[in-house]
């Protein structure tokens, strides 16, 4: 493992990675599965799914911003009770050997899936890991959901800036909802800015007050 990082236990007995360089988590000190659960699986997933998953549907098509750990990405493959392709975008894919036990049986699976190609996990889990440049390469296309999970805005500015959000909007469908766990209010006005209607959801038992999912209109 990178000298730089070490594996720290959250509030909710879960792992979490911490970056000593930039002082970062990948998940919430407070809950590491808590959080990822509620912000993205049930604010986010299953909201959308309600009103998309019919037995004659597409796909659910998720986009997933930093990959991170692969925690997102198994619970929602654990969550699904329609199909889902699950498309993660992720610069620095971490090594197997940096990963920390979530004790969720679709992980191991899911990391050790390769990059840059859809693996079918089970027939109705799909995801396709792309080692890319999200503020540079490519988005795909036709976005039913979204998991904003890019470090704090303090980190990464640029993730955060008008000309990246307006790139995901930009493929996202109509009816589309974006989950974050920043509740910044210059998030949420930028959200808004972008012609999305933005809910202040509570945030995950034990965790942050708020959240925020935004809708793109019909």
């Amino acid at each position: 493992m990178d000298p730089n990082t070490e594996i720290q236990v959250t509030a909710d007995g879960s792992p979490t990675l911490y970056l000593a360089d930039i002082d970062e988590h990948y998940h919430s000190v407070k809950g590491a599965v808590t959080e990822s659960r509620h912000v993205y699986v049930e604010c986010g997933l299953r909201h959308r799914a309600q009103s998309l998953c019919q037995p004659s549907s597409v796909a659910l098509r998720v986009l997933e911003v930093g990959y991170g750990t692969g925690l997102n990405a198994a619970l929602s493959a654990e969550a699904c009770h329609c199909g889902v392709h699950y498309i993660a975008l992720e610069l620095h894919p971490l090594s197997p050997g940096a990963l920390p036990d979530y004790g969720v049986e679709a992980m191991a699976t899911l990391n050790a899936a390769p990059w840059d190609t859809p693996v079918e996990i089970s027939p109705l889990f799909t995801l396709e890991k792309r080692n890319a440049d999200f503020l540079a390469d490519e988005l795909p296309e036709g976005i039913d959901v979204v998991y904003f999970d890019a470090f704090a805005p303090e980190k990464q500015p640029e993730m955060w800036s008008e000309e990246a959000l307006r790139r995901v909007v930009s493929v996202m469908n109509p009816g589309a909802v974006l989950t974050t766990y920043c509740a910044k209010g210059a998030i949420r006005r930028l959200l808004q800015s972008l012609g999305l209607t933005v809910e202040r959801l509570p945030g995950p038992p034990g965790g942050k007050r708020e959240i925020l999912r935004a809708t793109k209109n019909v």
